[in-house]
């Protein structure tokens, strides 16, 4: 199944679509940042002129310019009015669409569109507000070059109804983004949540196999967090998880690429997929150290596995899980100051390796209850 799109993959094959559709050279698609002032660039499709990207990162022009989507369709549409038309303009000045039923700036508004069409060697254009959810959410932009003929009342009409199907699939994608955020997000800090982990593991893990890329997660357990409850309350304990939450974040920003994320209850994690086992551990001790500085709580045990150690083969992501849970064990019950490594202490023989490959039988009571300890064999 392929994956769906994002919300800029989304605009992008809008623009497409609709040169294609319109007999275009060139189209755009911007939006209006109204807490700006501004119309932004978001994709360009088609021929590009000089200085202009397909995705530029800062194409932006004042509304003040291009005023026709902040106060023409106001006063035409939203001030009783019919819906927005598409309106049309040529590099010659010629009024385009008007009289022919589409809509057409006059004056002051065209004459911003014409120099802009010639600056950028193009004959004419036509341009249609894109209107989501009861309001002007920016523009679609179709151009031709000279030479061919100019836009005209049918093409101005089709443009309109390219606008409202472009807003259509973009209140969709948004809609889908939006659900994929909060399926993937913890509602508490803003980190990345369980579901997000495994999603993230299983594809790290796939690559490992598959390339040798090295793979590493950092397990944190909050010390602390139970007596602030009780003592301060719950939502001062929230601060706490919020507060560690981002000291996590900033550490894993250290390492290109990380996923930062809250497991649930006072458990976190860093999931990394490159950089050295030694990277990490760098970054697992800067993490304590940080969290041991925290005003509330008290400090933070931290477990490490990484496949740059030698912990044995790592066939799925639950192996390495076990592994870092058991590490992070390990520092909570030594009531260790710095992380405790997978690994590192006689590769396989390592104590923390047999105690994630090989957990004591013990009554339920007291053992220590592994991420999939029940499934797989020391080797998966």
């Amino acid at each position: 199944m392929a994956a769906a799109q994002s919300p800029l993959e989304s605009v992008a094959a809008a623009a497409e679509r609709a040169r294609r559709a319109l007999g275009g050279s060139f189209a755009a698609v911007s939006a209006w940042e109204r807490e700006h002032g501004r119309l932004r660039v978001l994709v360009n499709a088609g021929e590009l002129a000089e200085g202009e990207e397909r995705y530029p990162a800062d194409e932006s022009y004042p509304v003040h310019d291009f005023p026709e989507i902040a106060e023409i369709l106001h006063e035409e549409w939203v001030g009783g009015g019919p819906e927005p038309r598409a309106w049309i303009e040529s590099a010659d000045g010629a009024e385009g669409a008007a009289g022919t039923g589409a809509y057409s700036p006059a004056g002051a508004y065209r004459h911003q569109r014409v120099a802009a069409l010639r600056r950028r060697g193009r004959g004419s254009c036509v341009v249609a507000p894109i209107v989501l959810h009861g309001r002007a959410w920016g523009e679609l932009y179709v151009a031709r070059p000279p030479g061919v003929t100019a836009f005209g009342r049918t093409d101005a009409d089709f443009a309109t109804v390219l606008a409202a199907v472009a807003a259509a699939g973009i209140a969709q994608t948004e809609r889908l983004e939006e659900v994929r955020r909060l399926a993937f997000t913890d509602p508490l800090t803003g980190l990345g949540n369980r579901r997000a982990v495994d999603a993230r593991l299983d594809e790290a893990v796939e690559r490992h196999l598959a390339d040798g890329v090295v793979v590493s997660l950092v397990v944190c357990d909050l010390n602390g967090l139970k007596k602030v409850n009780d003592t301060l309350g719950h939502a001062v304990g929230d601060r706490l998880l919020e507060r560690f939450g981002s000291v996590l974040s900033l550490c894993g920003a250290m390492l290109p690429g990380t996923l930062a994320a809250r497991l649930g209850g006072d458990e976190f994690c860093l999931l990394t997929v490159g950089p050295s086992a030694d990277e990490v551990v760098r970054i697992a001790d800067e993490l304590c150290r940080r969290a041991a500085g925290l005003e509330l709580g008290e400090g933070v045990a931290c477990g490490v596995a990484s496949t740059g150690d030698p912990i044995g083969a790592v066939g799925t992501a639950r192996r390495l899980f076990r592994l870092a849970d058991a590490a992070q064990y390990r520092a909570k019950a030594a009531r260790s100051a710095k992380p405790v490594v997978a690994g590192r202490d006689g590769g396989r023989r390592d104590p923390v390796v047999r105690l994630a490959d090989h957990p004591p039988a013990a009554p339920a009571a007291e053992r220590r209850r592994f991420r999939g300890r029940n499934s797989g064999t020391p080797g998966d």
